[in-house]
């Protein structure tokens, strides 16, 4: 895979970027917004690390995501730093973001989480994901159960994706609220009812409560 990693510290890009090369990948590092810029245009990233602070503007990574999501790059974008604010992750995800580590982060949580977005790259190549008895379309934002289709809200449909491309992950009520509903919630009450709605819509066994939150409870 082709990674684009945006970092001006090198005592953080240096060992990230090593530990990316040794999984396989093609990474090519740019230490500011105008150098990243220009690897974006010239080989578009399978997947992009964005740090948010970038000597240009203090939020030169959303800035560049903004820009990427806008000429109509698909790849997942993970965001890295140190600003921690709930105001801060919902902007990214607001920018186009789909995940987002905290600084200082732990370098073999950081491979996971790539390793978990790669993942969707892959199945949303295919366009369809199929797990047990259901099926979900990507591209319709469709959903079947048992070969019959499933009639989900926004928001539920939106719950039970980010489940099934990142089924590995176990996500936190307060994660999936941010993910979900951003500003628009204060209650992870929503979460709950959510999934409720989806177990009652599909079937119990969809979504697994667990310690820490909740997964998918489908496999292949």
């Amino acid at each position: 895979m082709r990674l684009l990693l945006v970092e001006d510290e090198p005592n953080i890009a240096r060992p990230v970027l090593r530990a990316l090369e040794a999984q396989g990948h093609q990474v090519r590092h740019a230490p500011d917004l105008e150098s990243a810029r220009n690897l974006f245009v010239e080989a578009e990233p399978d997947l992009m690390l964005l740090d948010v602070r970038l000597p240009e503007s203090e939020d030169g990574g959303f800035i560049l995501a903004r820009e990427a999501r806008n000429a109509g790059y698909k790849g997942p974008i993970l965001f890295m730093t140190a600003r921690d604010a709930l105001a801060d992750r919902v902007m990214g995800l607001d920018e186009g973001g789909d995940d987002y580590v905290v600084k200082p982060f732990d370098l073999p949580e950081l491979l996971a989480r790539v390793r978990a977005l790669l993942r969707r790259v892959s199945e949303v190549r295919s366009s369809r994901i199929r797990l047990g008895l259901l099926e979900l379309d990507l591209t319709s934002r469709s959903v079947r159960w048992n070969n019959q289709p499933v009639d989900l809200s926004g928001r539920e449909y939106a719950l039970l994706e980010r489940l099934a491309l990142f089924r590995e992950r176990i996500y936190s009520p307060e994660e999936l609220m941010d993910l979900i509903w951003g500003e628009e919630a204060s209650d992870v009450g929503v979460v709950k009812v959510c999934v409720h709605h989806l177990r009652s819509k599909l079937d119990s066994s969809v979504v697994r409560t667990v310690s820490g939150g909740y997964k998918l409870g489908l496999e292949p």
